[in-house]
């Protein structure tokens, strides 16, 4: 990609970037949120075109005017958010559209076959006659990576491929794009995750603001190196707090249950508490029931029995506003189902909690003002990067999007903020200001409850953790008497006798061993 430039209005999200990619190579595209690495992608695939600028393949301009010529070029993209139709089975899903035919019937069986080849070839071990629906995330990916390579793809472009897995199934995916590397494939990487880069790629483009900074190879340079190169400033990692000093109890669950949207129990006789002045974390594979406990929590799945107290108060049965009024902010894990409505302006999504309220309405009309007033100063107090207030939140970054549910939940000044993957999607220098943002409301005397995939976020960030398996919790621990190994074993089944056993046979270790 040479002198590639993509302009909105007087917006520029790419700005003369260059790209080259090797054959055989993993190329990781690192950015902020907003720096334009998802709009350079979506040129390559056809979904946008330049503004100025030139493609060429093996020497030859090309032009990519759609998804089909990229696709007739050997170009697909696994999106960050999964393309398929829950409805049908996953080989359904990776022919659509591509279907071999025999006669005037779909012909299945040839498809079956060349689905089990590639899924053995490259280590995907997928089920072709399940329902979409039924898998897990992690699997849904590998359909996703199978559809791409179905259609004969020779250049993959993975969009924050790790954002929605489990610890071990990235370490399968590292090996899938390893073994696709080997065959010959090229693959671009976008990813916010510095470790991974380290781990798997072999040279590295950094964009900021819709500028390239630079490529470099990923063995002569260190992670701090690349992160500052990102942010164009120093970055610390480890998130700097005093010891909790925890009050009094805030938040009392007891003997929870909670069913699914497929009215499978999800959460099975849970109790715990959460003081102020402390962050309990909540850790455990995605499908443990942590998703519906934090939307019982926040009064967006009913409860099936068992108890919720907040502040003395039962919750149970009250809607979501009334818990928001109670004191309570939300950080969605889904931030486009929960937390925002995509065609409304920027503004109006900033108050989406206090419209009807003073000074945003005054006898039932808004005060448009006061609205765009506080829009622009959670814009600039939280970086947001937009091109104005008043564009759809449809057209900001993923990563921006989570800065303003972020902003407006964090401006409620709440006695208990809930929040459920706060940084997914987001760079470094992001992840760094919402993490110093959660120790502050802790500081306060606040409650913070955080659940999150990530387990060095949980160990970074939490005094207390709570580990979930099947419904369940499992272990109850001090942040700092643990490590990664043990709340991994947690997770996966491991009983906490078991873990304590093991700890014992190890020795104790000093919190930096924990660290490593």
């Amino acid at each position: 990609m040479r002198q590639i430039s993509k302009q909105f209005g007087d917006f520029y999200a790419n700005k003369n970037i260059n790209l080259t990619l090797k054959k055989g190579e993993i190329h990781a595209l690192l950015g902020e949120n907003g720096a334009g690495k998802s709009t350079l992608m979506n040129i390559l695939s056809g979904l946008l075109q330049p503004t100025s600028g030139e493609i060429l393949m093996n020497g030859s301009p090309v032009t990519i005017d759609s998804p089909t010529k990229a696709n007739q070029l050997g170009i697909g993209m696994v999106h960050q958010h999964f393309m398929l139709i829950d409805d049908f089975t996953v080989l359904e899903n990776i022919i659509l559209g591509n279907e071999p035919v025999k006669g005037i019937v779909i012909d299945k069986n040839t498809a079956r076959n060349r689905i089990m080849e590639l899924s053995e070839q490259y280590g995907l071990a997928v089920k072709p006659d399940v329902k979409v629906e039924s898998i897990s995330v992690g699997m849904q990916q590998r359909v996703e990576i199978l559809k791409t390579l179905y259609r004969g793809a020779d250049i993959l472009i993975f969009d924050e491929p790790t954002a929605v897995l489990t610890p071990q199934e990235i370490d399968d995916l590292m090996l899938t794009m390893q073994a696709l590397a080997k065959e010959g494939k090229s693959i671009i990487l976008i990813t916010h995750k510095l470790a991974e880069i380290k781990k798997v790629a072999d040279r590295c483009t950094v964009i900021r603001r819709g500028e390239s900074i630079g490529t470099v190879d990923v063995e002569s340079v260190s992670t701090r190196e690349l992160a500052d190169m990102m942010v164009g400033r120093s970055v610390s990692f480890k998130t700097e707090k005093l010891p909790a000093k925890p009050s009094n109890v805030t938040l009392v669950v007891e003997k929870l249950f909670v069913k699914d949207s497929r009215d499978v129990m999800a959460v099975e006789d849970l109790s715990f508490e959460v003081r102020n002045g402390e962050i309990v974390g909540i850790a455990g594979i995605d499908g443990n029931g942590q998703s519906e406990l934090i939307l019982a929590l926040t009064g967006l799945l009913p409860i099936e029995s068992g108890t919720i107290h907040f502040n003395d108060q039962l919750l149970n049965g009250k809607t979501t506003r009334e818990i928001t009024e109670m004191g309570t902010a939300h950080i969605p894990e889904d931030r486009h189902k929960y937390g925002l409505v995509l065609d409304m302006k920027l503004e109006d999504n900033m108050v989406l909690k206090q419209y009807y309220q003073a000074p945003y309405s005054k006898s039932g009309f808004l005060n448009f003002k006061e609205i765009n007033d506080k829009a622009l100063r959670l814009i600039e107090q939280y970086d947001v990067r937009t091109v104005s207030e008043k564009v759809p939140a449809r057209s900001l970054s993923g990563g921006n999007q989570q800065k303003a549910i972020i902003a407006r939940e964090l401006d409620l000044h709440p006695n208990l903020l809930i929040a459920a993957n706060p940084t997914r999607g987001l760079d470094v220098g992001a992840i760094e200001y919402i993490h110093k943002a959660l120790i502050q409301q802790r500081d306060e005397n606040k409650a913070v409850l955080l659940m999150s995939f990530e387990l060095d976020e949980i160990l970074n960030v939490s005094d207390r953790i709570l580990v979930m398996h099947d419904g369940q919790i499992v272990a109850n621990m001090l942040a700092d008497e643990t490590n990664e190994q043990e709340i991994g074993l947690l997770m996966a089944g491991t009983s906490f006798e078991e873990v304590l056993a093991h700890r014992k046979e190890g020795g104790e270790q000093t919190n930096e061993q924990k660290m490593d």
